[in-house]
């Protein structure tokens, strides 16, 4: 029986290289991938240490075609070996250099992929905000609904789920920023891109500062 170990491990929606990286490591020590336990926890098989490239995609469109997205891969050199949140992950046996093992030839390639994972991630939680938390957090501040003791941690819950929704935003629109910067250094539009997303997220916090102290000043 096949020794086994479990590590806990963060990437960000932008990091999947270094994910791939970090599981091509793990293959080169004589440690396998054999599944992912929700929320990070990688758990690894022993096996002979080999050279191995481990690829990440996120497609959903092609998930809806597994099978023909599989062989893909597969006539490739790619081996599946299952989903999780929304990744395909594919695992290679191929001894060739990583630029040749590369399932996006280039950076624009990648890009797109990270597009994708933008669309299939960030929005439905931006969604989530939008609808849910900020409102939520607007109604408990300022009291509505009763007060108390009830209230008081309603509206700290809230203030907690707001500033983690922030940094995850910050966090994520400034590495995408990052990457697109370096594939386009003379590209000036980027620049002015970005700052309207993070001075969006500054209104959003300077917003939830004047709900806050208003919310308190009407209770006092």
């Amino acid at each position: 029986m096949r020794e086994k170990k479990t590590a806990l491990k963060f990437f960000t929606v932008c990091q999947y290289q270094q994910e791939e990286d970090y599981l091509s490591t793990m293959h080169a020590q004589g440690w396998q991938l054999a599944k992912i336990i929700f929320p990070c926890f990688y758990q690894f098989e022993q096996c002979e240490p080999k050279k191995v490239a481990y690829r990440l995609d996120y497609n959903q469109e092609g998930l809806a075609n597994k099978t023909e997205y599989v062989q893909m891969f597969s006539d490739c050199g790619g081996e599946y070996l299952f989903e999780f949140c929304g990744y395909s992950y594919f695992r290679s046996q191929s001894e060739r250099s990583r630029g040749q093992e590369e399932i996006f030839c280039d950076d624009a390639s990648r890009l797109d992929l990270m597009k994708r994972v933008l669309r299939g991630r960030m929005i439905p939680l931006i969604v989530m905000f939008v609808l849910v938390i900020l409102p939520q957090f607007a109604v408990t501040t300022l009291g509505y609904g009763g007060g108390g003791g009830v209230q008081e941690v309603l509206s700290v819950c809230f203030l907690l789920l707001t500033m983690l929704y922030l940094v995850i935003f910050g966090v994520t629109a400034f590495q995408f920023y990052q990457y697109e910067k370096k594939i386009w250094p003379e590209k000036t539009g980027i620049k002015y891109k970005y700052c309207g997303i993070f001075g969006f997220i500054v209104l959003i916090v300077l917003c939830r500062g004047l709900f806050l102290y208003f919310g308190w000043t009407l209770r006092d």
